[in-house]
């Protein structure tokens, strides 16, 4: 037996717990064992490997064509990770870069939306002094503030409400407030820095003097909680043989030095008898509407 024969039945038998010398060791128990098939199939690849590489010319590339087989595995799975790393990487920063525009949409978004705001005020404005504009044809004399109406109060059935002006505005209480047509709407009853309130003629709280312009008859005009709730007023203490009819106009005379004289007030819808019997009243529709105004002039000086 050659020597490398013995070396290679040593190492096989050492790498079995096998002693060749040993005594009672059946050699055939390990040719059956789950080892000795696993080193066969590993020398018969091999073989094989080696002599494919040689019919192939490539006899000396083997091992490394070998290696390659084995750690081909390997590689795809590493190169997987760092396609699937490079694939998070890049969704990662794709994401702050949408978050980044998203900030960016809604910061431009808020500017335009205040921009719209501006230019609705700025249109509304532009009418309103259109409107103090025919009003001031008739008044040359008056001084007026433009205010927005920014707060109605649920629990006033009168239709009072709140305005954007105060004192620093120059609003002060008794002012008159009117419409953007010039019709009478109420007064300020109350006034702080930057807010005023206003109880309009729908109240029964309110009181000015009034004349039918087309007969001169003189009455009171008042809120009535009768007619309130259909956004009427009256004109009080008419003679009771009044010649006041349906369609006459009602305006202020300025006495009492609260409302300017001759503000247009409304137009009247009917005359009726007082409880008393003793005068009339002529109730009255204003020529605009307390209850739904968005915008008003306050009379500041006449």
């Amino acid at each position: 037996m050659s020597l490398a024969r013995m070396a290679g039945l040593s190492a096989l038998f050492l790498w079995h717990g096998i002693h060749p010398k040993q005594e009672g060791t059946p050699l055939k128990d390990f040719f059956d064992t789950w080892k000795f098939k696993i080193l066969v199939a590993v020398a018969v690849f091999l073989v094989g490997i080696m002599a494919y590489a040689g019919a192939n010319g490539r006899l000396t590339a083997a091992p490394q064509e070998l290696l390659g087989v084995v750690l081909m595995p390997l590689q795809k799975v590493t190169s997987a990770l760092s396609g699937g790393i490079g694939s998070v990487w890049e969704k990662y920063t794709s994401i702050d870069e949408v978050m980044e525009q998203n900030e960016q949409l809604e910061a431009e978004n808020a500017e335009l939306r205040q921009q719209i705001v501006d230019y609705d005020r700025i249109k509304a404005e532009n009418e309103a002094y259109k409107a103090l504009a025919r009003i001031q044809d008739s008044n040359t004399e008056a001084s007026y503030i433009s205010a927005f109406v920014i707060g109605r109060d649920p629990l006033d059935e009168f239709g009072g409400f709140t305005l954007d002006c105060g004192t620093v505005n120059g609003a002060a209480v008794n002012d008159a407030v009117i419409s953007d047509k010039g019709y009478l709407i109420g007064m300020v009853v109350e006034a702080d820095t930057t807010s005023c309130k206003v109880m309009t003629i729908l109240h029964p709280s309110f009181s000015a003097a009034g004349v039918v312009s087309r007969t001169r008859e003189n009455g009171i005009i008042n809120g009535n909680t009768d007619y309130a709730g259909d956004g009427l007023c009256v004109l009080t203490n008419l003679e009771r043989a009044t010649e006041t009819k349906m369609g006459d106009q009602v305006i202020t005379t300025g006495l009492g030095g609260v409302f300017p004289p001759d503000l247009l007030v409304g137009t009247v819808q009917k005359v009726e008898p007082e409880v008393s019997g003793k005068s009339s009243i002529a109730v009255v529709r204003p020529g605009a509407d307390p209850r739904t105004v968005k915008h008003v002039f306050v009379i500041t000086d006449y």
